[in-house]
């Protein structure tokens, strides 16, 4: 009896084997050598994330939908390539890359402002809360219920031992109690 195999046998190595492939053969398995690299690259950087993760306890990856209950840090003002931890104007933030809306006030617009008194109280409204705010840790609390606002910020009061930093800008007449409305800073 002679034994016969079950399966074909793999094709001996020759010197010059790609040119018997058509030119069809050859850039089909050119392009899926090139598939497989880029797989494997993108495999291993994955994997160097991970690692670098949890070898030094890094947040690779933040996750968006979680909203800081504290605050602190150093805030800054906005600018277009600062969206961390910055103060847009005097009832908005941004803090851990989410934009917060202060849920209890209404401050005067800095970049749709209708008059130069608005632009001008505006201003100081947005310095005074940058000015708060580097001021110590405060806490980023839900009051309202609602979580967020039509334009997808969240709605958060900052408070620091108790007290609303938007009841302190009341307070110094930077800032109106909000009342579910806007209205006119303009006289």
């Amino acid at each position: 009896m002679t034994w016969v195999p079950f399966y074909r046998p793999a094709r001996r190595f020759r010197a010059g084997w790609r040119s018997e492939l058509s030119s069809s053969d050859q850039s089909k398995r050119d392009r899926g050598s090139r598939l497989a690299t880029i797989r494997l690259v993108v495999l291993l950087g994955i994997l160097a994330g991970i690692c670098l993760k949890e070898g030094l306890g890094l947040d690779i990856v933040p996750i968006l939908s979680r909203v800081p209950t504290l605050g602190d840090g150093q805030f800054t003002l906005c600018s277009r390539g600062n969206r961390m931890q910055c103060v847009v104007d005097g009832d908005t933030i941004y803090y851990g890359g989410l934009k917060i809306r202060l849920e209890d006030i209404d401050a005067p617009e800095t970049y749709q402002y209708k008059c130069e008194a608005e632009l001008a109280l505006g201003e100081r409204a947005k310095n005074r809360l940058l000015e708060l705010m580097n001021s110590g840790p405060f806490e980023l609390i839900n009051r309202r219920g609602r979580d967020e606002d039509r334009y997808g910020r969240k709605l958060r009061t900052l408070e620091r031992n108790g007290r609303s930093l938007g009841e302190i800008l009341i307070a110094e007449d930077l800032a109106r109690r909000w009342d579910g409305a806007r209205h006119s800073w303009c006289g």
